[in-house]
C-alpha cells in the first residue's frame, strides 16, 4: 500500500498515561460513592473521550453528577503526570525515525494533551499537528477525528496508518477507510488484548516499539525510516 501520513493515538500507545489515568479515576469515583474496581475502570474507560466517559458514569453507574467528578479527575491527574508520565518504551525513538508526515489523533481533549504529552519532548516531534476530539463533532469510534487528519495533509483516507490501542481508535479509523494498526503496551495487564483489536478490524497487532517497527517496515517505503539505533537496541 502506498501511505502518506501515520496518524498516532496518544495515550497508551505514544505515553505511558493509561495505568496512571485509570487508578486517579478509579479514586475519584470510590470517593464520589461508585464502588468500582481499577481494574474494570481500565476496562471500562481507556480510549473515551470525556465526554463519553461522563456518560458510561451516568448509564452505567448511576452517578448523578458526574461533572464535579472528573472536575477532581482532571485536577489530580495533571499533577501525577508532571511527577511521573513517561513515553512508552521505544515510541520517542520510533516516531523520530519516520521521515514521512505524521500526526496525534487523540480523543482527549487539548488540555489533556498539553498537560501529558506536552510534558515531553515527543510533543515537538509533531510539529504541532496534534489534533483532539474537542476539533470535530464525534469523537472516536466515529471517524470524524481521522478524517480531519488526512484533510490538514491533504492526503486521501486511504493512504493513511492509524496506530491505535483502543478499539475505539481501531473502529474509527476502518470506519475513515484507513488502514489500522492495534498497539499492545508489553506491560498491559488486560488478556486477550491483540484479539480484541483484531476482531476490531486492525489489519496488524503490534506488542511494543520494536514489533510496531517491524509492522511499519512491511507497510511503508524504505525510505520512510532514518535509522534509529536506540530502538534496534531493544531488539
Amino acid at each position: 500500500m502506498v501511505t502518506d501520513l501515520v496518524i498516532f493515538d496518544c495515550d497508551g500507545v505514544l505515553i505511558d498515561s493509561e495505568p496512571v489515568a485509570s487508578r486517579v479515576l478509579w479514586k475519584v469515583l470510590n470517593d464520589a460513592g461508585v464502588l468500582i474496581s481499577v481494574s474494570e475502570v481500565h476496562r471500562r474507560f481507556t480510549g473515551s473521550s470525556e465526554d463519553d466517559a461522563q456518560r458510561i458514569c451516568v448509564a452505567e453507574l448511576g452517578l448523578a453528577e458526574p461533572a464535579p467528578v472528573f472536575r477532581a479527575y482532571r485536577n489530580a491527574l495533571y499533577p501525577q503526570f508532571a511527577c511521573s508520565l513517561t513515553s512508552m518504551p521505544g515510541v520517542h525513538d520510533l516516531v523520530r525515525g519516520l521521515a514521512i508526515p505524521k500526526c496525534v489523533a487523540s480523543n482527549s481533549s487539548m488540555e489533556r494533551l498539553q498537560n501529558s504529552l506536552g510534558l515531553l519532548d515527543l510533543w515537538h516531534e509533531f510539529d504541532e499537528h496534534i489534533y483532539s476530539a474537542e476539533m470535530v463533532a464525534h469523537p472516536k469510534p466515529a471517524p470524524d477525528l481521522f478524517l480531519l487528519c488526512a484533510n490538514e495533509f491533504g492526503t486521501a483516507p486511504g493512504r493513511c496508518v492509524v496506530i491505535d490501542d483502543s478499539p475505539h481508535g481501531i473502529v474509527g479509523a476502518v470506519a475513515a477507510g484507513m488502514a489500522a494498526i492495534g498497539f499492545v503496551d508489553p506491560a498491559d495487564p488486560r488478556p486477550g488484548r491483540p484479539a480484541v483489536l483484531a476482531e476490531a478490524g486492525a489489519i496488524a497487532v503490534a506488542t511494543g516499539a520494536l514489533e510496531l517497527r517491524k509492522v511499519l517496515e512491511t507497510l511503508l517505503p524504505e525510505t520512510a525510516f532514518r535509522s534509529s539505533p536506540r530502538l534496534a537496541a531493544l531488539a
